[in-house]
Parts: C-alpha cells; sequence; structure tokens
C-alpha cells in the first residue's frame, strides 16, 4: 500500500495549513514519519535528536500529539505498553496487522472500500453516528514462524 498522504507540499505549509505553527521538531518529526511509516514515538524522538541535536522525548511526544490532534498524523495503538506508532497515510480507511513476535506492523486495505467499513448492530448503536472503525489484526508473521522452526 502506497502512502498517498505525505505532504506534497513543503512541511512548513502544511504545518500553517493545519493551524499550528512552524518549528524545527515539528517539520523533523514529520520528516520522520515520512521517512519511516509505522514509527514508535522513542524512534521518531531518537530521529528528531539526531537531526535537530537537544530535543527532549517529552517535547517530541507533545509534537506527536500536536501533529495528531491537527489531523497531519494518524496514532495507531498496538495494545502494547508505549508502543503506539504514527503513520501519515490518513485519507484512506486502511486497518493494521501486527505480529505478536516481532512488532512488525502492516497495513490491511479495507474490505468494504469506505469507512466505517464495519458498523455494530442496530441494538448496540447506542444512538451514535458511527465514522470509523479500526481494526488491528494480531499474529505471527512468517519470519517469525520460520525462526521458530530453524
Amino acid at each position: 500500500m502506497t502512502d498517498t498522504t505525505a505532504p506534497q507540499q513543503p512541511a512548513d505549509a502544511v504545518l500553517r495549513a493545519a493551524g499550528l505553527r512552524v518549528t524545527a521538531p515539528r517539520m523533523a518529526a514529520l520528516a520522520v514519519i515520512a521517512e519511516h511509516k509505522h514509527a514508535e514515538a522513542d524512534e521518531v524522538a531518537a530521529a528528531v535528536r539526531e537531526r535537530l541535536g537537544s530535543v527532549s522525548t517529552q517535547a517530541v511526544y507533545g509534537v506527536l500529539h500536536a501533529l495528531t490532534d491537527a489531523g497531519l498524523l494518524r496514532r495507531v495503538d498496538t495494545g502494547a505498553r508505549n508502543a503506539a506508532r504514527y503513520e501519515m497515510q490518513l485519507d484512506d480507511n486502511h486497518h493494521h496487522m501486527i505480529c505478536r513476535e516481532c512488532g512488525r506492523l502492516e497495513d490491511v486495505p479495507c474490505q468494504v472500500g469506505h469507512a466505517p467499513c464495519l458498523v455494530p448492530p442496530a441494538e448496540h448503536h447506542h444512538d451514535y453516528e458511527i465514522e470509523v472503525a479500526e481494526v488491528l489484526f494480531r499474529g505471527t508473521c512468517a519470519d517469525c514462524r520460520a525462526a521458530r522452526t530453524a
């Protein structure tokens, strides 16, 4: 699956269009996530520090939160402690598959094609207007299965 939402315009224009101030940590975080799809927050923090020097992990967490709130990033909650991942692919309707052993995260296209691709039965709607369904498939990837038998 290709990333169709990586900014086509410069990061500073993307930030301004989202109503955010342009800062070096925000620009660096966007660049890191564009290069490393499904990056964990700590991975983003380390890469931002490599680019900019001294930036605290807490500051990067704040940047990721602001970028997610502004709709520039998608936070994928893997259920693992402190292991949310971030991606820029926002405008399609896809889900994720994660390997329980190595943590590899892959995109899985929605089978219906439009959001939400899953809707609870009417008796369980609780009068909600359903906007999105997030699905995380869990299993073991072929590499990890092969390593177990080697």
